[in-house]
């Protein structure tokens, strides 16, 4: 393990980890966001993200986990920074106690490329989410959360939207944002221009949901190459969207509400397109609780 930096001010390093935390165009300048949680960081270990620096708090003796990371994460050669208790707490967001580690995790590309439909390693057909101008950030985290748990190749954010890269969005994906691309376009027109580059068979169906869809999901034939394609939480589809999708289904419900929350709709679809998929394929295994 590399010497640490030793941190007991708001120095202008602790400031810059500092304004990770809240300002999108300063987490875009740097090409870095922060990372807290057990499960979050050791994905990101796991799937060898590059990482810029593992904070950790100078003030107690850590874990064997904590100690384990440090040792682990070695790509990239990540800066090692002990960091006085309370400036940790500052960083951790925690209402009670400082976390005893977090990670400084670089930004990936917003490439289209990082999209490519799976090869025969991965055994099914493409699958995967668009979420257009989502305005919340948990929102985002957690349809990356339902993304990565029924095997979607990538989730796609489209126009004017909350930051993947937030700390709510990356603590509601519970780690998952290390295991499925996500990538931040600015309109419908570059994931139309990606799919044109996919040849058939492999071209992916666009699918939308919408209370007042043609077709009940259930009904629909999502074993086949798939995007699943969910509006804003308040707006739902734009009319751009609505043109360019292949499909609309709706999802039946019987209670009083109309509609789910965005990220709920996009469970449901992606459950039902594991569920197609397993059943043609024979391997139900859907019951599995994660790892």
């Amino acid at each position: 393990m590399p010497p640490p930096l030793r941190i007991t001010s708001r120095n202008a390093r602790f400031q810059q980890w500092q304004a990770l935390l809240g300002n999108r165009t300063k987490r875009q300048r740097a090409g870095e966001f922060l990372v807290h949680g057990v499960r979050p960081i050791s994905l990101a270990v796991r799937f060898e993200w590059p990482l810029a620096a593992l904070l950790y708090d100078a003030d107690r003796d850590l874990s064997t986990w904590a100690r384990h990371v440090l040792s682990a994460a070695t790509a990239g050669a990540p800066v090692h920074a002990a960091l006085a208790t309370e400036l940790m707490a500052e960083l951790g967001e925690k209402d009670e106690g400082a976390p005893e580690l977090i990670a400084v995790a670089a930004l990936p590309p917003d490439s289209t490329a990082r999209l490519a439909p799976p090869g025969p390693t991965r055994g099914h057909a493409a699958l995967g989410v668009v979420f257009d101008r989502p305005t919340g950030p948990g929102n985002i985290g957690t349809l990356i959360r339902s993304a990565d748990a029924f095997g979607a190749d990538g989730v796609v954010v489209t126009g004017h939207a909350a930051d993947p890269y937030d700390p709510r969005s990356v603590r509601a994906s519970a780690g998952s944002l290390f295991a499925v691309p996500v990538v931040r376009v600015p309109s419908h027109r570059e994931v139309l221009a990606w799919r044109d580059t996919v040849a058939p068979p492999g071209r992916p169906r666009l699918v939308a949901t919408d209370e007042h869809g043609g077709v009940d999901v259930a009904d629909a034939d999502l074993s086949g190459p798939t995007y699943v394609v969910i509006g804003n939480e308040t707006n739902g589809l734009s009319a751009a969207w609505r043109e360019a999708c292949d499909l609309t289904v709706r999802i039946p419900m019987t209670g009083a509400a109309s509609s789910l929350n965005a990220a709920s709709a996009a469970t449901v679809v992606l459950y039902e397109a594991a569920r197609q998929r397993a059943a043609t394929e024979q391997r139900p295994h859907l019951g599995r609780e994660p790892g």
